[in-house]
């Protein structure tokens, strides 16, 4: 696709700045991929908890084999990493993955040999729920900084790409898919305990991963539709301080002319809006969504 100059002079930056930019990528996919090799050696193997995904595989045949997990997580995502080579964007796709999954490969090993010795008490609990609770956390926490700065952890992920880019099947439904039928699996070879334990760190990954991807939801979005907008307006504006957008729509039932409002607040202001809507406009319709982000824009700091 061609763009203007000017935007390319904008999207450009010095070699110094993408030197930066990359590192600090980097290093955020190592720490990530860390975090969740404490998680999965600290509370997942000693229990047995196998929550789905390559990691989850490679408890199952450590278990029945003794083949190192980390090694064969390695081995499992090469395959996987020549598919997303052919389907998901050559060297760009592989070389986002491999540092990640070496990072989590390499890690595991290291803390399955010198994690007993390094501490006293190993695992740090004997109650197999709260573990499954802290591998959640913990693992959740490390995956979703590795999306966060474009990595991915190889696994599943991969084939649920795929299979979305090629069918248009959602990938929640088909990480869910696969992931049901390790842990399933893992409840067969082991007990239906462990895979009811592996299903709640399951969610919890999901839970922590997108947390981390977008953040504490801390605003909402506001949408008001009313006949007479300019009260409205100028309480909130002189209440709150907020600016406001607006633009004119058509009721779809009573063919009738409205302005419809839109701003964004805090919401500990919600009731704010609320009170100040029910006492200048008690006709006007009043819907509250939910913002994961908002940037730039009146009275807030732009986005660097």
């Amino acid at each position: 696709m061609r763009i203007s100059n000017k935007i390319r002079e904008k999207l450009s930056m010095k070699t110094r700045e993408k030197l930066i930019r990359v590192g600090i990528q980097q290093l955020m996919i190592i720490v990530g991929s860390i975090l969740s090799a404490i998680g999965f050696v600290v509370f997942q193997m000693p229990y047995k908890i196998a929550a789905g995904g390559i990691s989850g595989l490679a408890i199952i045949i450590y278990e029945l084999t003794g083949f190192s997990t980390g090694y064969f997580f390695l081995l499992a995502n090469i395959p996987l990493f020549i598919l997303g080579y052919y389907f998901l964007g050559k060297w760009r796709f592989v070389w986002s993955s491999i540092v990640a999954v070496l990072v989590f490969s390499i890690s595991t090993e290291i803390f399955v040999a010198y994690l007993p010795q390094w501490s006293t008490h190993f695992p740090l609990t004997e109650n197999a729920l709260l573990a499954s609770i802290y591998a959640g956390v913990l693992c959740g926490f490390g995956t979703g900084i590795v999306y966060r700065f474009g990595g991915t952890v190889g696994g599943t992920s991969v084939t649920a790409i795929i299979i979305y880019k090629k069918t248009g099947f959602p990938m929640s439904q088909s990480y869910l898919f696969t992931d049901l039928i390790i842990i399933l699996f893992a409840g067969i070879i082991f007990t239906m305990e462990t895979a009811l334990l592996a299903t709640i760190t399951l969610v919890l990954i999901g839970i922590f991963s997108d947390y981390i991807l977008e953040g504490p939801s801390q605003t909402r979005t506001l949408t008001i539709i009313s006949k007479n907008p300019k009260p409205i307006r100028e309480a909130i504006m002189y209440e709150l301080g907020r600016g406001i957008s607006y633009w004119d729509v058509v009721g779809g039932y009573s063919g009738e002319q409205r302005i419809m409002l839109f701003l964004t607040v805090l919401r500990s202001r919600i009731y704010d809006v609320k009170f100040i809507v029910s006492r200048v406009d008690p006709d006007a319709f009043f819907v509250v969504g939910v913002s994961q982000q908002t940037w730039g824009g009146y009275n807030a700091k732009k986005l660097k």
